[in-house]
């Protein structure tokens, strides 16, 4: 748990933060082997989250120190009809851990999908990374037995999207 007297807040990342978010996106992926994957950049990200508004992060600050984050944006479950709230990112670092601000960020994003009327709160999780499988099973989380995520990306999707020659309707270009 926290430490005595510390002062832990949670709050919607700013403009400002666009720094901060990378850092711990690059933090992020090097915890996860994955560091030679991270191409984003502070310009890409300012347009993405501030302008485009296509996710949006909550910071931790503990004594006004960043301590980790969480991006997170919404779906839509055609069987409940309803959005949902899907966590892509959460990180906390390594130094901060040990204070339930993993638990404190997700408590959060628990609070805003039920403000938010949202049927369900997803995320994806390493195989390999039995700490944080073991955590989510402690709160109630259930895995998704059965499912398998599949992905296009980079010249498969550009090609793959090129492949339908119709115009379409109401579809802004």
């Amino acid at each position: 748990m926290s430490q005595l007297n510390e002062t832990i807040i949670i709050r919607l990342a700013k403009e400002e933060d666009v720094a901060l978010i990378l850092d711990f996106i690059k933090r992020l992926a090097e915890y996860e082997k994955l560091a030679g994957e991270v191409v984003a950049t502070e310009a890409v990200l300012y347009d993405s989250l501030f302008v485009k508004k296509a996710a949006e992060v909550l910071i931790c600050e503990v004594d006004d120190k960043p301590a980790g984050f969480a991006l997170f944006f919404h779906n839509f479950s055609t069987f409940i009809g309803k959005r949902g709230l899907y966590l892509e990112d959460l990180f906390v670092k390594p130094e901060m851990r040990g204070r339930g601000l993993g638990k404190l960020l997700l408590t959060a994003l628990g609070k805003i999908a039920n403000e938010r009327d949202c049927g369900r709160m997803e995320w994806s999780c390493l195989d390999w990374n039995q700490p944080s499988i073991d955590f989510y099973r402690y709160i109630g989380a259930v895995p998704m037995d059965g499912w398998t995520v599949y992905r296009l990306e980079g010249d498969t999707l550009k090609t793959f999207g090129e492949d339908n020659p119709w115009k379409i309707e109401g579809l802004e270009d």
